[in-house]
């Protein structure tokens, strides 16, 4: 089994980026960090962020054409920054050769108070809404862009959150009482004006409808909002608007122990359960330098391929009902609770469990499991051939789903797209598969693809990848491996109950780790799967305290609703709804 720190494949192409761009932009780049991380990270002085940028997605053999991750780090309270260039807030990008399967990460320092940087909306639109994240959450300005509103807080927020020196509880702050003034006053703060927006109100002299379509609509599955102009049925323009659901994860895990984050991560995708403690568990382990054994990593692997089938049962479902199928999504909740009870019977909890530790699992395997697998494993091949016969061979759903919403590869590259779509697309772009993390590359399943880029390519790829998560599981409970689940180290927590009861090394640790945490050392480190929804990144930060100094978690969701605004225009409102149901998105993905 490999081990828990998540190992990114040699670029086959023989020039070198870093030196590309060191005899390209010279002084430019300021130094390289030293990080383990198995990709360069490097520091670039402002002046040539854009152009930096520019080169690797244009310019060098097998470019960088997805910009996976934009954010922002509050310097000012890190004690440990190990020969870092001088920054008050950082900003960072983290782009992917798609050719090379390799990543790079970028660094731009800025200034405390005011800091800033040219925008990247120029050479990756997808930028646009991780820039407006940074805005929000950092007051990073970024010099070319027409507007800087907020996409998370409300319009009417006053300072940046995920600042140092913003307050994280409203203990914090002094009492708020809300008057009819302060209400109204906010109401008008968070009006979208389309003409404010730049969105016309005409075409070809003819007034358009504005429609609110959300935030509590079925149809949006989720506390989503899109302003729509419509003319007649058909959508001119389309404006997403997010932030309904957003709760500070993020700062949250400034505040809770490495340890006590773990519950948090389940209720980021709240229907991947486990799936994202994986991404958090393997940065914190590469941290650490935790090696995890190979049962854990076998049953890590398993737990999460039964979460992948019941987000998938549940897409498939809804989106069955949103093109006027009743049946479907009735007897795929009938399997998504005979998965439960599964995931319930091993972990204690059904869509919530927080079973995956710091090291390993929770506990080990309860008496029986084999039988449940193997149950489940009988009963769903049969059951996912009903739902081919049902809706995807149904006339109904070829109608209402093909050529529908189409994109392809481009598209989802441009807004940095990940998961389904870009396998519906045509490109077979699987972290298990290309970077295999906890054990996967032992495991025999392919990934499927099509080259439509509709609604019902988006819908088959996802029908198809419940039967290989069923192929890993049984090759899981075939080949489930005997030892421990949890590595024997120091850091690995909370330590086995048992020696707690033995000697009072283990009790002091348990207890310390409790009360302030597992001290990581000091560092930085990522962990990356393939979600039920796309690539999910954890980029954390350590500054060898019992907590997080920064950590910084890329969803899926948030990337896939960014084409919403090029893909709408000329769509009927009718097949707007399922595009909306085909993106598969959780506002808790979204938000955070």
């Amino acid at each position: 089994m490999t081990s828990a720190a998540p190992h990114v494949k040699a670029a086959p192409a023989a020039d070198d980026p870093v030196a590309s761009l060191r005899a390209r932009f010279g002084d430019a780049i300021v130094t390289e960090q030293g990080t383990g991380e198995g990709f360069p990270v490097l520091w670039v002085t402002p002046e040539a962020w854009l152009r930096v940028h520019a080169h690797l997605r244009d310019t060098v053999p097998q470019p960088y054409t997805l910009l996976a991750d934009l954010w922002g780090i509050d310097e000012t309270a890190r004690q440990h920054r190990g020969g870092q260039p001088a920054s008050g807030v950082t900003l960072a990008s983290h782009l992917i050769s798609i050719e090379r399967n390799s990543d790079i990460r970028l660094k731009c320092a800025c200034d405390t108070d005011a800091p800033r940087a040219p925008t990247l909306t120029g050479v990756y639109p997808g930028a646009d809404w991780y820039e407006r994240e940074a805005w929000d959450m950092f007051g990073i300005r970024f010099d070319g862009r027409d507007s800087h509103r907020r996409i998370l807080m409300p319009q009417d927020w006053q300072g940046h959150p995920l600042r140092k020196s913003h307050h994280a509880r409203a203990t914090e702050k002094d009492p708020f009482v809300m008057t009819r003034e302060s209400f109204n006053a906010t109401e008008a703060a968070n009006q979208l004006d389309p003409e404010a927006l730049g969105l016309p109100l005409q075409r070809d002299g003819v007034e358009l409808m504005v429609l609110n379509f959300g935030p509590h609509h079925p149809s949006t599955h989720g506390v989503f909002r899109i302003l729509l102009g419509l003319d007649g049925e058909e959508i001119v323009w389309a404006y997403p608007d997010i932030g309904y659901h957003h709760r500070g994860a993020e700062k949250m895990a400034e505040r809770q122990t490495w340890h006590g984050f773990i519950p948090y991560t389940d209720r980021i995708d709240y229907l991947g359960g486990v799936i994202s403690e994986m991404p958090y568990l393997l940065a914190v382990e590469q941290l650490c330098g935790i090696e995890v054994p190979a049962r854990a990593q076998c049953i890590r692997v398993m737990l999460s391929e039964f979460f992948r089938i019941t987000s998938h049962l549940l897409f498939y479902g809804t989106l069955a009902q949103d093109t006027g199928a009743m049946s479907p999504v009735f007897y795929m909740f009938v399997d998504r609770e005979r998965a439960y009870k599964v995931i319930q019977a091993i972990t204690g909890a059904r869509m919530h469990p927080a079973f995956f530790r710091i090291g390993g699992v929770a506990m080990d395997l309860p008496a029986g499991w084999q039988g449940l697998v193997r149950d489940f494993l009988d009963w769903m091949p049969a059951r996912l051939d009903d739902y081919e016969r049902q809706a995807m061979n149904s006339e109904l759903f070829r109608i209402r789903t093909q050529g529908v919403a189409r994109y392809g590869v481009e598209t989802c590259l441009k807004y940095s797209v990940t998961g389904p779509h870009l396998r519906a697309a045509g490109l077979a772009w699987d972290m298990r598969k290309l970077r295999p993390y906890s054990g996967y590359e032992n495991y025999d399943f392919d990934v499927p693809t099509r080259t439509e880029g509709d609604c019902y390519a988006r819908t088959w790829v996802r029908a198809q990848e419940m039967r290989e998560s069923l192929k890993i599981i049984r090759q899981c409970l075939e080949n489930m491996p005997t030892g421990p689940i949890k590595a024997d180290h120091p850091l690995a927590f909370p330590p086995p109950r048992g020696n707690t009861l033995q000697d009072i090394e283990t009790l002091i640790h348990h207890f310390s780790g409790t009360a302030y945490g597992t001290h990581v050392p000091v560092g930085e480190a990522t962990g990356q799967v393939e979600s039920a929804r796309g690539f999910t990144q954890y980029s954390i930060i350590s500054d060898g305290d019992g907590r997080s100094y920064r950590t910084r978690i890329r969803t899926p969701s948030f990337a896939n609703l960014q084409p919403i605004a090029e893909v709408a225009p000329g769509m009927t409102v009718a097949d707007f709804v399922i595009y909306l149901a085909s993106i598969d998105h959780v506002m808790s993905d979204v938000d955070k």
